[in-house]
């Protein structure tokens, strides 16, 4: 037997050195163990291998059944301690993710007046969905994650480029070829671990808007594609979930709230056809300043918690829209549209 144990501490070192995983060493200790067994079984007392690895046939069956009641001990007993992990336990708070750890971190909007405990509380409470995960959508997730929004929804079908990296500050050139929704997901929980993250990574259609949406308290579309647009604005009707949009072309951005079940108008009454092509050419064909889309971004996400929390006055059925070049802003008032095919009547 002594010659069995060399061997197969030889097969372990020699593994080691070759850094082959631990499971393949014991497979071919195994497979060493069976090529003795089977000597034994098949050569008749007396011959020269028999000899040479020594026992007999009960006592290398004995070895086998020990080795084998061993490895089951320890696969039952890796099993209990499988059982007992923290991670298979309920999850209780941990120090640094207690309630008042989340309350310190949004202090600053606790004291504020118009807001307070009870706005704080709505903010948890809600669902905010927010369809781009680009120029628009990047700072809008980053400051409503940042604000303590309970869940925040996140929808586009696009991965991260170099050339987003100019602007969609939410994503980083580690994370270039991902998906945008997994990436914003993983700098959303990163920043914040008390908020859930839900990444569609698909485009948003006509057939799914609706049910989606109506699983949101609100909606932020970053998107710059008219169908999707409209596809988003129709939902919103139907569901009567408040719309903010933005909208950015090279150095100038708009925000505003649509919500028409509240009396104000809905995007197809403000844009009732898209625009002719070429005459609103995109980010990639007539360029955008980097830091624009976080501010109109952000603009979007303090209309979003003034939604959520009613503090102060939205921006239903006005329009504000920033000239970056000019340091100019001013805000023009939308009219419904009592013949709009989508809120009119």
């Amino acid at each position: 037997m002594a010659l069995f144990l060399t061997l197969a501490a030889g097969l372990w070192g020699l593994g080691y050195l070759m850094k082959t995983p631990r499971n393949a060493r014991w497979i071919m200790i195994l497979l060493l163990y069976l090529i003795v067994l089977a000597i034994q079984i098949v050569f008749p007392d007396g011959h020269p291998l028999r000899v040479l690895f020594g026992g007999t046939k009960g006592e290398w069956f004995v070895i086998g059944a020990l080795g084998l009641g061993i490895w089951g001990y320890s696969l039952g007993l890796k099993r209990l301690r499988g059982m007992t992990r923290p991670e298979n336990k309920p999850k209780e708070p941990a120090p640094d993710e207690s309630p008042s750890v989340e309350v310190e971190r949004n202090a600053r909007h606790i004291v504020l007046r118009e807001i307070g405990g009870q706005g704080q509380k709505r903010l948890k409470a809600a669902k905010v969905l927010v369809i781009g995960a680009g120029g628009l959508g990047a700072p809008a997730l980053q400051y409503l994650g940042a604000a303590g929004v309970g869940t925040l929804g996140v929808v586009d079908d696009d991965m991260v480029s170099n050339d987003n990296l100019q602007r969609q500050v939410i994503h980083t050139d580690a994370r270039i070829g991902m998906p945008k929704v997994f990436s914003a997901q993983t700098a959303l929980e990163a920043q914040n671990p008390f908020l859930t993250v839900r990444p569609y990574n698909r485009r948003l259609t006509a057939d799914i808007a609706e049910e989606l949406i109506g699983d949101y308290d609100l909606v932020l579309d970053g998107t710059d594609d008219p169908d999707t647009r409209y596809a988003i604005n129709a939902a919103c009707v139907a569901t009567e979930t408040p719309l903010i949009s933005g909208a950015l072309s090279a150095w100038e951005g708009q925000v505003t709230t649509f919500a028409p079940h509240r009396g104000s108008p809905c995007y197809r009454c403000v844009f009732p056809n898209p625009n002719a092509p070429g005459l609103a050419p995109s980010c990639a064909e007539g360029g955008v300043l980097g830091p624009l889309p976080g501010v109109i971004g952000a603009m979007m996400a303090v209309e979003a918690i003034k939604e959520l929390t009613e503090a102060g006055e939205g921006l239903a059925g006005r329009m504000i829209i920033y000239d970056a070049l000019y340091a100019e802003t001013r805000t023009i008032r939308l009219r419904r549209d009592p013949k709009c095919p989508v809120c009119g009547g």
